[in-house]
């Protein structure tokens, strides 16, 4: 649709050479776009390699049964994609109006958006990382357009280079559609503005250097199909040869590691537990006193969370809203209970109790929904500000950046999130203190690594996940699901890890799913969710779940668990809505009715009152740290995984001096900062005056900056990597429409003109030209002088430079500043 408005026919003629270079901007636009399409097949070859290798090393089937099908089935989507663009376009742009060529235009582009699909996923399996990948990808897409016949004719090629094009499947292509173009009997008159005697058509062709035979359409079509084999060759031979870059490993902790037995704690035993458990917890009125108990470098306050009739519902979803009154959905039907220190509380549930849910509501991390009951820490009502300063949340995912130590990892969170009064050396301390805690000293200097990828194996990762929230001296702490995804062992000695986090005096809160009867014993206190959001059971568990099965024994008509059975099953079996509707029964009455539910609602009452002589919560700023301070823990982070990352460094200052050889060819290298403009510059033969030479470092550099800030900018407006590199395509394929290159702004219909100046390398090639040549008054072959023939033919005025200039720094002040903004504002995270 916008190219079809953009090259519109009725702006589109058939009078000189100049009108049929409009037409090659049409068409090289069009290859442009077929070529790019096949660059999302990098982001899909990587992501689907991990998977494969795993395939292939245990022999599921060759690597030639897994690149087949994936390029067959490219096939009728590729066609389809190219049908619709070449209907839209033909006939509304101009082309020859003869439906043999507009048939033969759609099999070029066909083959072109095939071969250039074939030749990404091929970089992608020599890639093997997303970082490598798309360095390749996208040098072999500026080789493809650059020396494709229109940007630079095959004529201008330099003969080091003149092999080049003869491996290009864009040259090909681009020649066929322009012979397919130009041989045609709307260009086959001879003009009378110039002396030679051959058609317009040929005319046109020959300017760019292409053959004009009709037997170069053919030629184009075999060469595609050639290009398409190869690369898809190539592309096997890559997934049966080539392994990994990085092999998953497991980081093997030393000596120190404890026995992985839950059953027999280190640190206190079941009869221990039980009294913590028969009493209320109150928090003392000098706090500190518990955590120097506890042996903790540093104190904190232990808090009680107590939360009562907590409901909430989101707005009923449109695929159950037929024959459904209610205009919300309601996931929590009045939960209520309390959480104390010292006590490690198990939530349970079916899926879809609203475990996970409650959890959420109470950690303050719900960011949508209607949320009603009261909430409150140690007796006052929580507050959203204080309570993440006092409050840790474990995820399940444990993500962590993957090129910082372990260490590293708890100096990061430690130092933005402790008060601003403690000093480093009791920092350092507290963080030592933290790593023995939960078994991580020895694997202090171990890389964290990708999961599954690289450094630390699954289960390291959680208690690391548990450690950078533990060094934030939380009061109380959610886990989401801790052991979910490990095996016995590593679930041994996470529960070994949690444990001793609920011993030092803090509250732990743990959604667990079906936990082993070991780390079920594990926990003190349970709280069971059914279906629909109703708590059954809030009380203790008991040593071998005696507490728990007394109580769902007593219940008339629940099976007797059988002796060695797991109590965790055993309840989530005799507790479901089957159960209820077999036995006439409602267990939430039932608990509601039960002396517990009454033990619970008077100790809820108890804990809702402030201690006497204790105070809110209340913190003088809004972070724990300064902005200059949190500025530099930032930058310190960022400098270490910029550091241990090789293959993005190496290749980002390779790509840069190979990018200039290319366009030169010169055997030597400078500093990175002006290696491309110096070469370049130099070796083109532009005026060597000092002005010029500043001009163009300067547009060079401030185009590669806006560039890099607008990538920055989409990355966090927009939900997700997919979507990020979708509209930052989109958005590069419009920018490259109207920067005047393709088709001059004074040839641009009138209702596209804003386009022009709303485009920011439109601006960027505006000022480069107008600076290197705005002044020129050098003849060229026709008579006409530089400057006066880049004023009529493309509109640059040399007056207009330092408006150029300031157009492309607003641009990059923008799109940075919209970052920041972006940033701080938008949260696509949804809970």
């Amino acid at each position: 649709m916008l190219a079809s408005t953009v090259f519109l026919r009725t702006h589109m003629h058939h009078r000189s050479v100049e009108d049929g270079l409009v037409y090659m901007g049409a068409l090289f636009t069009a290859l442009c776009v077929q070529t790019l399409y096949g660059l999302f097949e990098l982001t899909l070859t990587v992501v689907k390699l991990a998977v494969f290798y795993k395939q292939r090393d245990i022999r599921l089937f060759p690597a030639w049964a897994y690149a087949i099908p994936t390029w067959l089935l490219k096939v009728p989507v590729t066609f389809v994609e190219c049908a619709v663009y070449v209907t839209m376009t033909y006939y509304t742009i101009g082309y020859e109006p003869n439906i043999h060529r507009m048939f033969r235009q759609l099999l070029i582009f066909t083959l072109m958006s095939l071969t250039s699909s074939g030749l990404f996923r091929f970089l992608g399996a020599c890639g093997r990382e997303q970082v490598i990948a798309n360095i390749y990808g996208s040098f072999a897409a500026t080789i493809l357009i650059l020396l494709g016949g229109y940007v630079i004719s095959r004529n201008s090629i330099k003969i080091w280079w003149s092999w080049v094009p003869w491996v290009s499947p864009m040259m090909y292509a681009y020649n066929a559609v322009v012979v397919n173009e130009f041989l045609g009997p709307n260009w086959r008159h001879v003009t009378n503005s110039t002396e030679s005697t051959e058609t317009l058509g040929v005319q046109v062709i020959k300017s760019h250097g292409l053959f004009q035979e009709q037997k170069w359409y053919w030629i184009g079509v075999g060469a595609l199909v050639a290009f398409l084999f190869l690369y898809n060759l190539l592309y096997a031979a890559a997934l049966s040869f080539l392994n990994p870059i990085r092999k998953g490993q497991t980081i093997v902790a030393g000596l120190e590691e404890k026995p992985t037995n839950t059953t027999e704690d280190n640190t206190s035993t079941h009869e221990e537990r039980e009294k913590i458990k028969m009493t209320p917890a109150m928090p003392d009125d000098n706090p500190s006193e518990y955590g120097k108990k506890k042996g903790m470098v540093l104190p904190f306050p232990p808090l009680s969370i107590v939360f009562e009739d907590i409901k909430y519902s989101v707005d009923m979803p449109k695929e159950l809203r037929k024959g459904v009154q209610e205009d919300r959905l309601m996931l929590l039907k009045g939960a209520s209970g309390a959480f104390r220190p010292g006590v490690l509380t198990a939530l349970m549930g079916v899926t879809g109790a609203g475990k996970t849910t409650l959890m959420d509501v109470l950690a303050g991390r719900k960011t949508g929904g209607y949320i009603e009951g009261s909430i409150s820490i140690s007796g006052y009502p929580k507050k959203a500000e204080t309570f993440a300063r006092i409050s840790g949340y474990c995820e399940q995912n444990d993500i962590h950046s993957p090129n910082v130590t372990v260490h590293e990892s708890l100096i990061y969170s430690a130092w933005l999130r402790l008060p601003k009064e403690i000093d480093s050396n009791s920092r350092e301390m507290f963080i030592e203190e933290v790593m023995e805690l939960v078994e991580l000293t020895s694997l202090r200097n171990a890389l964290v690594g990708l999961p599954r990828v690289s450094g630390l194996s699954t289960e390291q990762r959680k208690r690391l996940t548990i450690a950078v929230e533990l060094v934030a001296n939380p009061s109380i702490i959610f886990m989401d699901e801790p052991t979910s995804g490990l095996d016995a062992r590593a679930a041994a000695i996470v529960m070994r890890t949690i444990r001793n986090t609920v011993d030092t005096g803090r509250t732990v809160v743990c959604t667990i799913h079906q936990p082993s009867i070991d780390i079920f014993d594990s926990f003190d206190e349970l709280f069971l969710m059914k279906r629909g959001g109703e708590e059954i059971y809030f009380g203790p568990i008991g040593h071998k779940g005696t507490e728990l099965i007394k109580y769902f024994e007593s219940i008339p008509g629940i099976a007797k668990i059988k002796d060695g059975y797991n109590p965790a099953t055993w309840m989530l079996e005799v507790s479901t809505i089957a159960q209820e509707a077999a036995l006439g029964i409602n267990f939430t009455e039932i608990y509601h009715n039960s002396e517990l539910y009454r033990r619970n609602k008077s100790l809820i009452g108890e804990l809702s009152t402030p201690p006497p002589g204790s105070r809110d919560l209340y913190f003088p700023t809004k972070y724990s740290q300064s902005f200059i301070t949190q500025w530099l823990a930032c930058l310190w982070k960022q400098h270490n995984s910029y550091w241990r990352n090789p293959s993005y460094n190496a290749i980002r200052y390779v790509f840069t001096t190979l990018l200039a050889l290319v366009v030169i060819e010169i055997p030597y290298t400078f500093a990175q900062a002006i290696l491309y403009s110096v070469l370049v510059y130099s070796m083109i033969g532009f005026q060597w005056t000092a002005v010029k030479f500043i001009w163009y470092i300067f547009f060079t550099f401030f185009t590669l900056l806006c560039f890099t800030y607008y990538g920055i900018m989409v990355s966090v407006m927009t939900p997700n990597a997919h979507v990020g590199s979708v509209t930052a395509a989109a958005t590069y394929s419009l920018w490259n429409i109207f920067a005047g290159f393709l088709i001059t702004r004074p040839r641009l219909p009138k209702w596209y003109k804003w386009t022009y100046w709303s485009d920011p390398v439109a601006w960027a090639l505006y000022g480069l030209m107008v600076s290197q040549f705005g002044d020129v008054d050098d003849l060229m072959d026709n008579g006409v002088s530089v400057k006066d023939f880049i004023r009529e033919y493309s509109g640059y005025k040399h007056s207009f430079l330092p408006f150029a200039a300031i157009a492309i720094v607003g641009f990059c002040i923008v799109f940075a500043t919209s970052f920041a903004f972006a940033i701080k504002i938008l949260n696509f995270q949804k809970r």
